[in-house]
Parts: C-alpha cells; sequence; structure tokens
C-alpha cells in the first residue's frame, strides 16, 4: 500500500489545484478545489478554497455524490472543515 501524507490522522493527496482529503476506502472523502491563488513573497497562496464533501461509491450518478459544499478564503480553514467533516463521521 502506498504511503500518503497525512494531516490529523487522514490521507492528504493533492494534485495541481486539486486536493483529496480522507481514505477513498471509507464512505466519504472530502474535496478540496483551490480556485484562486495570490503571490505573497514569491510563493502562491490559495485565497478561495471549494471544499465539498463527496461519497466514494462510484455506483451513484455525479448529481448524487457531492453532499455537502462551503467556500473558504485559505487552506487552513479548507482543511478545518473538512476535518471537521470526517471526524465526525468517525464517531
Amino acid at each position: 500500500m502506498a504511503e500518503f501524507l497525512t494531516y490529523k490522522g487522514f490521507p492528504l493527496v493533492r494534485k495541481g489545484k486539486d486536493i483529496y482529503y480522507g481514505d477513498a476506502s471509507e464512505e466519504y472523502v472530502v474535496y478540496m478545489q483551490v480556485k484562486k491563488t495570490e503571490e505573497i513573497e514569491n510563493h502562491p497562496i490559495a485565497t478561495k478554497v471549494i471544499v465539498k464533501k463527496m461519497m466514494t461509491d462510484n455506483s451513484l450518478p455525479p448529481a448524487e455524490i457531492f453532499k455537502n459544499s462551503v467556500e473558504r478564503t485559505n487552506l487552513y480553514d479548507a482543511l478545518d472543515v473538512a476535518y471537521a467533516w470526517l471526524s465526525k463521521l468517525k464517531r
């Protein structure tokens, strides 16, 4: 099995501006998409992130996969929401 970067105990995978947070073998993962960035000291910093809780069941139609959606102004706040959603499901 591949090793993944984790954040607060959940796997975190990034490809470009797309970030997946959570274990794909569970019922839900969180999908985050960086929509806007600003350059601060020569580093791109996310200033608009869309956060969506999505089901991992591939047999569902696309309209039923996404369950919750919010927008945040930075990656830290987006990860905070994502962690809250996933940790609530683990109880």
